[in-house]
């Protein structure tokens, strides 16, 4: 143990990260995670647990390397549509509630295991959340797939969830050994999950939709798969595309309001006609029901009303001839600016000769049209080319971590050579990368390597040490509690930082395999032990959040609902995992 003074500073350097980090909107000091971990270090430092030199030391590169490049990977993944067609996997010949329930299982556990269970929660949400309004079902089930699949599937690979980047690292197990040493538990889990769901709401999956209500709620399918990011910012090709469009819309509208103009005048001078033709106007007076009528002044309220319609043609003359030469000054720029615009004005040249307003509105929309699409058809093989390379650069980064190179520089490479393929300013992209996150392991790195200094950790562990034994059933069993209950008490990163190192090498004091198998208990214990409570991974957070901000999908997962499903389901996929965990 550390000298008094320097472990109860400690200790309340580390608590004071702990409340930040589980409770970032605490009323007394509301400055979220990130600003929490960077107080917690600077406290560490401040009072003088560890130097500065040994803070340093505490920040773990190769970690922060291999997370950045993930999460540049998947911001381009996103761009190439790969989650979008994820979407459509779960919408493709549904056939009810239960079958969207065990695709959500499916798909969510498969995807995070290569893209990070927070990437896929946060891409994912509304597609579920379209899909269960489609449904005419409550999404809460769904939610609660979504979350504990993501959760479970990130368990297989190292770069599934940030806890499992650091067991990797730390341990210098393999991808390929990570992968198929909890492979097997995870698929059990991911089934065993569903079986769960299915049972709990198997009333409420079974529900028909009500006649009524069937056409004010089904979502076309269309709107279900098209969701995306909204870009950080528009790229250059994008502002080209809608400046197009919006020319178009503009040549559109004259044409519109042309061809409004001449009807109204058709109207008009109809109106006009017709107030002449009438027979009652020849003579003074008349009589109706009874009552003399004065024709006279008939004639003058029709020269009126001759006068302002005639006034209303001119001023609407006026607007065709301002809409008309406006229309010109587009074209004369739209044809400086593009070539393919000047066989927009040769047609306009050659309708005007034939003096039929009507045909040059025609072939004006018309050489628009073909202006415009000619040239997509080169852009969307060009879009397919970069998808294909985004594809192709993200499988070579998969068979390069099956062949045991090093992940962080395997991951950082990849997200160069997508940085380079994609040939354009790489800010836009770089700027969706969570740099908070970043920011937060560094913080969290040196904060728990001062509490480590304090000896609080190992006293801990000495006391537990001889009950958790990997070597038989009851040590295994009081190991996983242990690691669940600190993982929702002081989260699963910390709990790996803290205990990691200290139960490797109570293994390794039995065997080698028993050392590389307390490391994937570890991975394991702790990724499923977020699916316990709503506050238990990022990944609930993530859902919960993004569930209650859609914009006509709204709803709000409450902590009870999620307990009420999480608490049995965490340990009893936990327990059955345990058993298919290979050292």
């Amino acid at each position: 143990m550390a000298p008094s003074v320097k472990l109860v500073l400690g200790s309340f350097a580390f608590v004071v990260f702990w409340v930040l980090a589980v409770f970032p909107s605490v009323p007394f000091l509301p400055i979220g995670r990130t600003a929490g971990s960077l107080l917690g270090a600077m406290l560490m430092v401040l009072f003088q647990v560890i130097t500065p030199e040994q803070a340093y030391a505490a920040v773990d590169l190769p970690i922060l390397g291999l997370l950045f490049g993930t999460m540049v990977v998947s911001i381009y993944l996103e761009r190439a549509d790969m989650f979008k067609y994820l979407g459509k996997l779960l919408s493709w010949k549904s056939k009810g509630p239960k079958d969207l329930l065990c695709r959500i299982c499916v798909i969510s556990a498969i995807s995070s295991a290569f893209f990070t269970n927070d990437t896929c929660c946060v891409v994912l949400t509304e597609f579920v959340l379209k899909l269960a309004r489609q449904q005419n079902i409550p999404p809460h089930p769904f939610l609660l797939a979504l979350a504990s699949s993501a959760n479970i599937g990130s368990s297989a690979t190292p770069i599934g969830n940030p806890q499992n980047l650091v067991i990797a690292v730390q341990s210098k197990i393999s991808f390929v050994e990570f992968l198929f040493g909890i492979f097997p538990a995870m698929v059990v889990g991911m089934v065993v999950n569903a079986v769960i769901l299915l049972g709990m709401y198997w009333k409420l999956l079974s529900a028909h939709k009500d006649e009524e209500d069937v056409s004010s709620e089904v979502v076309c399918e269309n709107d279900v798969i098209s969701h995306r990011f909204s870009p950080a910012k528009m790229s250059h090709s994008q502002e080209g595309a809608s400046l197009k469009q919006w020319d178009f819309q503009n040549s559109q509208n004259f044409n519109n309001s042309q061809a409004s103009t001449n009807l109204r005048s058709r109207g008009n001078i109809s109106e006009i006609s017709s107030i002449h033709s009438s027979p009652s106007l020849n003579s003074n007076t008349e009589h109706i029901d009874g009552s003399p009528v004065d024709w006279k002044n008939s004639r003058e309220d029709a020269q009126n009303t001759k006068l302002d319609l005639s006034r209303r043609n001119s001023v609407s003359a006026d607007v065709q001839n301002t809409k008309l030469d406006l229309s010109r000054r587009n074209s004369v720029s739209a044809d400086a600016q593009n070539t393919k615009l000047d066989l927009f004005r040769r047609n306009s040249v050659s309708a005007e000769e034939f003096g039929n307003s009507c045909s040059l509105s025609s072939k004006k929309s018309f050489s628009i049209i073909s202006a415009d699409d000619e040239p997509d058809v080169p852009h969307k093989w060009k879009q397919y080319l970069w998808k294909a390379s985004v594809y192709i650069v993200t499988l070579g980064m998969l068979a390069s971590l099956l062949a045991g190179l090093n992940m962080s520089w395997t991951a950082l490479m990849a997200a160069l050579a997508l940085v380079v393929l994609d040939f354009k300013d790489a800010r836009p992209c770089l700027e969706k990368v969570s740099y908070s996150l970043l920011v937060f392991f560094c913080g969290m790195f040196i904060t728990v390597d001062g509490f480590n200094k304090t000896g609080i950790p190992s006293a801990l562990w000495d006391f537990v040490e001889p009950y958790a034994g990997i070597d038989h059933v009851r040590g295994i069993a009081i190991l996983a509690i242990v690691i669940l209950v600190l993982s929702n008490v002081a989260s699963n990163v910390p709990t790996v930082l803290l205990l990691g190192v200290q139960v490797a090498a109570s293994a390794a004091a039995i065997s080698p395999a028993s050392e590389k198998k307390s490391w994937l208990i570890l991975a394991w214990a702790s990724t499923v032990a977020g699916n316990l409570s709503l506050l238990g991974s990022a990944a609930n957070l993530i859902v919960c959040e993004q569930a209650r901000s859609a914009q006509h999908y709204g709803y709000n997962l409450s902590f009870l609902s999620h307990l009420k499903f999480g608490l049995p389901s965490t340990i009893l996929i936990t327990a059955i995992g345990l058993v298919f965990i290979r050292g």
